[in-house]
C-alpha cells in the first residue's frame, strides 16, 4: 500500500495520471535491463543477458569478454551489449545470436571507449576517454563523428536513444542532441542515475525520482526506503521498478475526463 500510495502521489505531479500495481513477481537478476517493444524481458545473471518472453527464452554469454557493462535495448532486432573491459561491442538479433562483433583495440584507428548505446542507421553514441568527446561512431564504414567539445570528469550514467544522449559525471549533467548541440549543461547535484522517456530526461537520488530539465530538477515525492529502487524502466504503458529482489508493475491509468 505505501507503494501504491507513493506511485498515485507520483504520477500527481509528473503525468496528472495514475499508476496502479498490476502485479509483482520474483526476479533472480543482478541487473533488470528492461521491457522491449514487444514486451520481452531482458535482464542480466551472472554475466549473461537473458531475454524471456511469448517469442522464448534466449541467452547470450561471452566469459572471455568480461562483465557486462550496459545494455541497450531500443532495438530489439539489434540489441548492443557493451563489455568495457575488453573495449568490444556485440551486436546481437532477436534471438540473442551474434551479428557482429565491433572490437575498439583492432580498428585502423584505436578507441579506448567507456560507453557505447545505440544511435540508429549503423552508428553508435559512444564516449572516448583519451579525448573526454562523446561521439557519433558509424561502424560500417568506421567514421567517427565529434558531437561534444571535451569535458572533465568520467560518465557515471547516461541515457539516450536516436536523437538525442545525455551524460552524468560527477559535477554535471550534459544533453546533446545527434547533430552535435548541446541542448543544456546544469550542474549536478547529487543525480546517480539517469533515464530516458520520452524525450523528458529523469533521475534518481538518493531513492528518489527527479525531472530534469535545463530550467530546474524538479523532486517528485518518490520515497522507496524499504523498497530501494535498484533498476527502473518507464514506457508508455508501463512503470517497473526492480528493488534487487522483485520485479513491480504497475499500469498508467488515464485521467477521467
Amino acid at each position: 500500500m505505501r507503494i501504491l500510495f507513493l506511485l498515485c502521489l507520483f504520477s500527481h505531479c509528473a503525468f496528472a495520471q495514475s499508476f496502479n500495481l498490476e502485479q509483482k513477481a520474483e526476479l533472480n537478476a543482478d541487473q533488470f535491463i528492461g521491457f522491449d517493444s514487444y514486451k520481452h524481458i531482458y535482464y542480466i545473471k551472472d554475466d549473461v543477458l537473458h531475454k524471456k518472453g511469448d517469442l522464448g527464452n534466449f541467452v547470450f554469454r561471452d566469459f572471455q569478454l568480461g562483465p557486462i557493462t550496459s545494455v541497450d535495448i531500443i532495438n530489439p532486432l539489434n540489441v548492443v551489449v557493451f563489455y568495457a573491459q575488453m573495449n568490444t561491442v556485440v551486436l546481437l538479433d532477436n534471438r540473442l545470436n551474434e551479428t557482429e562483433r565491433i572490437n575498439f583495440n583492432d580498428l585502423p584507428s584505436f578507441l579506448n571507449i567507456s560507453m557505447a548505446l545505440n544511435a540508429g542507421n549503423n552508428k553508435l553514441w559512444i564516449f572516448k576517454i583519451d579525448t573526454q568527446q562523446l561521439e557519433l561512431y558509424h561502424y560500417r564504414n568506421q567514421l567517427q563523428t565529434v558531437v561534444s567539445q571535451p569535458f572533465k570528469g568520467m560518465v557515471q550514467s547516461h541515457a539516450s536513444n536516436f536523437n538525442v544522449c545525455s551524460l552524468l559525471t560527477e559535477n554535471y549533467i550534459r544533453k546533446f542532441n545527434v547533430y552535435g548541440s548541446l541542448l543544456f549543461e546544469i550542474p549536478n547535484e547529487g543525480i546517480e542515475k539517469l533515464f530516458l522517456y520520452n524525450e523528458i530526461l529523469w533521475g534518481i537520488k538518493e531513492n528518489k525520482l527527479y525531472k530534469i530539465s535545463q530550467e530546474a530538477v524538479k523532486t517528485i515525492p518518490f520515497p522507496l526506503e524499504e523498497k530501494p529502487i535498484k533498476d527502473l524502466q518507464l514506457t508508455q504503458d508501463f512503470l517497473y521498478i526492480y528493488d534487487g529482489k522483485t520485479l513491480y508493475t504497475y499500469t498508467l491509468t488515464q485521467p477521467k475526463q
